[in-house]
C-alpha cells in the first residue's frame, strides 16, 4: 500500500462541460405503496410512492453549463427487477423549476438528505451544495421529484462536509432535517451547533418549528447520522469531529419531544458511522469506523476498524460492544495499511431475516499488482450474538458476474447504500465508484447487487456510468454519494 497525503480523500477531477436535463419517467406501478418494512430494514426512499426503493446518486464534480464541478444529482429509480436506468432524472440547478443557477465549483448534491418532509407520502430529497448553507428540497410525486424550494437560511452557515441528515428527532411521525450552523458568529458569544428543524415543511420552505442543540465545539461535524437508539419510536443522532490533526470524541444526542436533547454524551472518537438494529433487540446499535490513534492525518494509512456500540434505552453501550476488522473470523481479506475498512457504512437488512446487516466500503484496498486502490466492499450480517464475520461476504469489479474490471484507483467502495429497489423485502447494495473511468476519465460509476434469503447475489447485478444515464460525464464523480 503506497502512502498518501491527506489530500487524497478529497478527490479532484477534470471535467468538461455538458449540460443536465431531466429525463421523462415512465408512470409508477401501483400495489405495492403501503408494504410494512422491516425495523432493520434502511428508511425507504421512495419519490413516487410506489413501493420500491429509488436510489439518488451524487455527482458533485460534474459540469454542468459550463461550469466546472457544478454538480447534479442523479436519480434511478426502482422496478419490480430492481433499479431501471430507463427510468431516471438528471438533477441540477439548470433544471427547470430548481432554484439558483449552475455555479463553477458549487458541487450541487454534495450531500443529500432522503425523506417525506412535507408528510404527503412522497420521499422528498434535500441537496446542499458543497460547503454553502444553502439548501433546496426537491419534491416527492407520483411523477418522481418536481420542482424545488431553497429552504431558508436562517441564523447562521453551515459547515463542513456531510452537514445535514434527516430523521423523525421528535418521534410525532413527520420527518425532520437537522443541518449545521454557527450562531454570533465573530462576537464572544459564537458558538456552533445542531439546528433541527421539525416536520412537517409547507412547499415554501416553512418548518414547523425549530431548536437548536449545542456541540460545545467552535468546529463542525464532520458527519452526522441518525437512527433509533434508543427504541423509543424518537430518532437520535450521532456526529462525528475533529479539528486540525487530531480527532474528538463523537456526541450522542439524544431525541427528545421536542427534537433533540440540549446535553450530548461523549463517545469513541470516530471517522464514520451507521446505525442498524443488528441483534434484532428493539434498539439501534451504533457501528463506528475507529480514528487510530485519534489522530486524523492517521487515517489514510489506516487498516480500519469497526466497533459496535449496542444500543440501549440510555444509548449506546459503553461496556457491550464488538470489535471487527478484516482479520476478524470471517472478513473476507486481512488488515492492510491503507485500506481503510469502513471508509463508508450503511446498514440495511440484506437477507429479510429481521437483523440489520452493515455494507462496509473498503475504496483504497488493493487486489493483484496494477489493481492497487481499486476498492471492495465487505457485508456483514447481524444476528442474536449481533454483528460478526459470520456470512460475510465480500465485492470487487474482479468478482465473478460484477460488471467491469478492477483497476487502480477506482475506489469502488467509497460510498455505500443498502435500499430494497424490488421492493421483495430485502435491501440491495449499491457501490459508488466516483474515480472509475468511462468513455471519459472519473466519471464514475454505481453497481446495485440484489439482497436474497441467502445474501447479496450478482444474479441480476446492474451497473451505470453517466453515459447510461444521458448525464454529464467527464470528471463527474458519479457515486460520490447516497442520501443520508
Amino acid at each position: 500500500m503506497h502512502p498518501r497525503s491527506l489530500a487524497t480523500i478529497a478527490r479532484c477531477a477534470t471535467v468538461v462541460a455538458l449540460v443536465t436535463t431531466p429525463a421523462v419517467l415512465a408512470a409508477p406501478s401501483a400495489g405495492a405503496a403501503g408494504t410494512v418494512r422491516a425495523a432493520a430494514s434502511a428508511p425507504v426512499v421512495d419519490f413516487d410512492h410506489d413501493g420500491r426503493a429509488d436510489l439518488a446518486v451524487s455527482a458533485p464534480t460534474g459540469t454542468v453549463a459550463g461550469k466546472a464541478k457544478a454538480g447534479y444529482v442523479a436519480v434511478v429509480y426502482g422496478s419490480a427487477s430492481g433499479a431501471d436506468t430507463a427510468r431516471r432524472q438528471v438533477i441540477s440547478q439548470a433544471t427547470q423549476g430548481v432554484p439558483g443557477d449552475p455555479t463553477a465549483s458549487a458541487r450541487f448534491g454534495a450531500h443529500t438528505v432522503a425523506r417525506d418532509l412535507d408528510g404527503d407520502g412522497y420521499t422528498d430529497l434535500a441537496v446542499q451544495t458543497g460547503d454553502s448553507p444553502a439548501v433546496t428540497v426537491l419534491w416527492g410525486s407520483a411523477n418522481g421529484l418536481t420542482g424545488g424550494t431553497r429552504l431558508p437560511a436562517g441564523n447562521g452557515d453551515t459547515w463542513g462536509a456531510g452537514a445535514i441528515v434527516g430523521g423523525d428527532f421528535n418521534g410525532d411521525g413527520t420527518a425532520d432535517l437537522v443541518d449545521v450552523v454557527t450562531l454570533d458568529e465573530g462576537t464572544d458569544d459564537e458558538k456552533t451547533g445542531l439546528r433541527v428543524r421539525l416536520g412537517p415543511f409547507t412547499r415554501d420552505g416553512k418548518d414547523a418549528g425549530s431548536s437548536f442543540s449545542d456541540t460545545g465545539r467552535f468546529d463542525g461535524p464532520t458527519s452526522l447520522t441518525a437512527g433509533d437508539i434508543t427504541g423509543d419510536g424518537k430518532d437520535d443522532l450521532v456526529s462525528t469531529h475533529a479539528f486540525e490533526e487530531m480527532s474528538r470524541s463523537t456526541l450522542f444526542f439524544k431525541g427528545t419531544d421536542q427534537g433533540l436533547s440540549q446535553k450530548a454524551a461523549d463517545l469513541t472518537d470516530a471517522a464514520s458511522a451507521t446505525i442498524g438494529d443488528v441483534d434484532k433487540d428493539g434498539y439501534g446499535d451504533l457501528i463506528l469506523r475507529t480514528v487510530p490513534g485519534r489522530v486524523v492525518e492517521n487515517l489514510p494509512y489506516d487498516h480500519g476498524t469497526l466497533k459496535v456500540l449496542y444500543g440501549t434505552a440510555s444509548g449506546p453501550s459503553t461496556t457491550r460492544t464488538t470489535t471487527i476488522d478484516q482479520n476478524t473470523a470471517g472478513v473476507p481479506g486481512v488488515n492492510e495499511d491503507g485500506d481503510q475498512f469502513g471508509y463508508s457504512l450503511a446498514a440495511g437488512d440484506v437477507n429479510g431475516d429481521g437483523y440489520a446487516d452493515v455494507a462496509v466500503g473498503i475504496p483504497y484496498e488493493d487486489l493483484e499488482a496494477g489493481q492497487e486502490e481499486s476498492g471492495s466492499v465487505v457485508q456483514l450480517y447481524g444476528g442474536p450474538n449481533g454483528l460478526s464475520g459470520t456470512g460475510a461476504q465480500a465485492f470487487t469489479q474482479a468478482t465473478a458476474g460484477v460488471p467491469g474490471a478492477a483497476e487502480a484507483g477506482d475506489h469502488f467502495g467509497t460510498a455505500v447504500r443498502l435500499a430494497d429497489t424490488d421492493g421483495d423485502g430485502k435491501d440491495d447494495l449499491a457501490v459508488g465508484a466516483p474515480d472509475e473511468d468511462g468513455a471519459q476519465a472519473d466519471s464514475g460509476a454505481v453497481w446495485v447487487l440484489r439482497g436474497g434469503t441467502g445474501g447479496l447475489t450478482t444474479d441480476g447485478v446492474v451497473s451505470f456510468g453517466p453515459n447510461a444515464l444521458g448525464a454529464p460525464e467527464a470528471g463527474a464523480g458519479l457515486g460520490a454519494g447516497f442520501p443520508r
